[in-house]
């Protein structure tokens, strides 16, 4: 029962379209301009630096949240697996984020909420995402593959971290479940990103910019 309430839990978060919110604050649908999602590369895009890093912060923040309120209703009572179901908590708020029920399911790809897990989940996550993400973004300037490396990189931390005891004394079915959400968000990933590694692979892909260059592109 546990698992499904952090699952609802994160799934009502992640249905917070920040871009989409800010987007109609700024009279238009973000949904219908540049790669049509609601996430925040389009945001940064379209409505430009400062949206785009506001819409970055709530969306990383909506993870947190999730992660927060799971260990404020079950990390007393289930400290023993409290990885476990703040790993549901996590799984439902990517979900809600990228199929949210009040847009028609039609959201975004989750890059930012799974920030929100590698800031809030397990600070050994961090050191490694950040240099990932942001060493390949800068050398290369494609958000995409950044957040598609920094996925890859992201289960195989967790899976070091369960092997050597750092998500808790879990059994090896408490462990494989961890695991197999990791596994889904990152395949999901790939999948919500298909057609930027079809342009990947093609050279065809737009980069993004920290300046004014990113709307010249």
């Amino acid at each position: 029962m546990e698992r499904i309430i952090c699952l609802l839990l994160g799934y009502a978060l992640g249905n917070f379209q920040t871009a989409y919110i800010i987007g109609r604050l700024h009279h238009i649908d973000i949904r219908e301009y540049g790669s049509h999602n609601s996430g925040t590369t389009n945001a940064l895009r379209v409505m430009g630096r400062k949206t785009g890093l506001i819409v970055l912060i709530v969306d990383i923040l909506k993870c947190g949240i999730a992660i927060g309120l799971t260990r404020l209703l079950f990390g007393s009572a289930r400290g023993d697996i409290i990885y476990v179901l703040m790993m549901y908590a996590v799984t439902g708020t990517i979900l809600g984020h990228n199929f949210p029920v009040v847009m028609g399911f039609k959201g975004g790809k989750g890059v930012a909420c799974t920030a929100g897990m590698v800031f809030f989940y397990h600070p050994y996550l961090i050191p490694a995402e950040v240099f990932i993400f942001f060493a390949v973004f800068f050398t290369t300037h494609y958000v995409s593959l950044s957040s598609l490396l920094a996925y890859a990189g992201m289960l195989i931390q967790i899976i070091i971290l369960g092997q050597n005891g750092f998500l808790g004394a879990l059994s090896a079915a408490q462990l494989a479940e961890i695991y197999g959400l990791a596994a889904f968000l990152t395949v999901m990933a790939y999948w919500k990103h298909r057609e930027n590694i079809q342009r990947l692979l093609s050279h065809t892909e737009r980069k993004t910019y920290l300046s004014k260059k990113n709307k010249a592109e």
